[in-house]
């Protein structure tokens, strides 16, 4: 399994083109909350950002400070390419448990699912670690498990809700109502506040 946790595993499923997470654009639950979002200054922070269709969108549509972090370097570097004015400083080629930051929101879209289970809590920390006071992370978990070894990996509301409680408030975790049709029924939309 430690091999799918280097940057080097990740970084070959990109030169693969073995992307099946990958689908093609914002995906629609995530676009509504982006609709949500008045403050256009604040700080976000997506990790494991893979091809960044969100973070194109935000910066497309007005948001200053979107901030990409990937284990791998191919992504961030297409990124670039069809994002030039996007400023460079904001693409981070690094481990998500070494980085160091303060942001406002942080935006979960198939990177909890990557990770080995081992290391929820540990995310869990990290997340905690690196947001604002007032910070919050919201996005998308899968609610289903899944027939072949991960990742991905799967869980359930009652799992999500024992690994955040310590650290995060939900102020949702319910199932999506406007998943993609193969993931529907199978993802929780939530927005977590930090206690």
């Amino acid at each position: 399994m430690e091999e799918k946790l280097s940057d080097s595993y990740w970084e070959s499923r990109y030169q693969k083109g073995e992307t099946g997470w990958d689908i093609g654009d914002v995906s629609t639950p995530l676009l509504e909350y982006f609709k949500t979002i008045d403050n256009k200054n604040l700080r976000i922070l997506i990790p494991g950002c893979g091809n960044a269709y969100e973070a194109a969108h935000l910066h497309a549509n007005g948001f200053k400070n979107v901030f990409l972090l990937d284990f791998a370097e191919s992504p961030l570097l297409q990124f670039k390419k069809n994002n030039p004015s996007s400023p460079e400083e904001y693409l981070i080629h690094q481990d998500f448990f070494k980085h160091k930051g303060s942001y406002d929101l942080i935006i979960e879209q198939t990177f909890f699912c990557a990770l080995d289970p081992i290391l929820r809590k540990k995310y869990v920390e990290q997340m905690h670690q690196l947001l604002s006071e007032n910070g919050k992370l919201a996005g998308l978990f899968f609610d289903c498990q899944f027939e072949t070894e991960g990742p991905p990996f799967g869980g359930s509301k009652s799992e999500y809700e024992s690994t955040f409680h310590s650290s995060f408030q939900f102020e949702k975790l319910e199932p999506c109502r406007n998943s993609i049709s193969p993931r529907s029924g199978k993802e929780l939309f939530f927005i977590a506040s930090k206690l």
